[in-house]
């Protein structure tokens, strides 16, 4: 082979060996995304947080459901407003039970409102009580109840009003709130 053959040679393994080498081109600085390019970026930013946002509160119901379990009461089946009569069911079946050893003059479920005939304790005969119990209110609160009480003394063959205490009616009021309460956690429990 004649010596420029060689030459011819080693270059061409020379070339598949490594890539013939380019020019470089000339370094131009990229252009800029204009500002609607900017906005693009930014909104897709704004989904993917709203995307990743959106399903850690699906994830947080989700595991809020599944601790739930269905031997637990329903918070409605005790309602403090559970009525289907005018007023607070259980302040007027606390009421009613309260004022079951007097005899009943009127009773109004609509309008709330439970008035007693008068009543003479058999261990004390010259003292007679009459209390009348208002409800005012759907909601089992205090406030939806108020009570007055009348009370009368026997004197000289006649009646003639008495004052009453006001531990007297304040008792009974937390008496037959307290009942109410009660019947609530039992309508709960049960």
């Amino acid at each position: 082979m004649p010596a420029s053959a060689n030459g011819l040679a080693a270059r061409v393994a020379a070339m598949i060996e490594r890539p013939p080498s380019r020019s470089p081109a000339p370094q131009t600085r990229p252009e800029r995304p204009q500002r609607q390019d900017f906005r693009v970026t930014d909104s897709r930013r704004n989904l993917r947080a709203l995307l990743t946002r959106s399903a850690a509160i699906a994830l947080a119901a989700a595991l809020v459901a599944s601790c739930a379990s269905n031997d637990r009461p329903k918070a409605d089946l005790a309602a403090s407003r559970v009525t289907t009569i005018g007023v607070n069911s259980y302040l007027w079946r606390a009421a009613l039970e309260t004022l079951s050893f007097m005899p009943l003059v009127q009773t109004d479920s609509n309008g709330g409102v439970i008035v007693t005939d008068w009543y003479a304790n058999p261990n004390n005969p010259s003292e007679r009580v009459k209390v009348t119990v208002s409800i005012l209110d759907q909601d089992l609160r205090a406030d939806a109840l108020r009570v007055a009480a009348s009370r009368q003394v026997a004197q000289a063959g006649a009646w003639v009003e008495a004052p009453v205490q006001a531990a007297t009616v304040q008792k009974l009021e937390d008496i037959i709130l307290t009942k109410a309460r009660d019947l609530r956690r039992s309508a709960v429990a049960g």
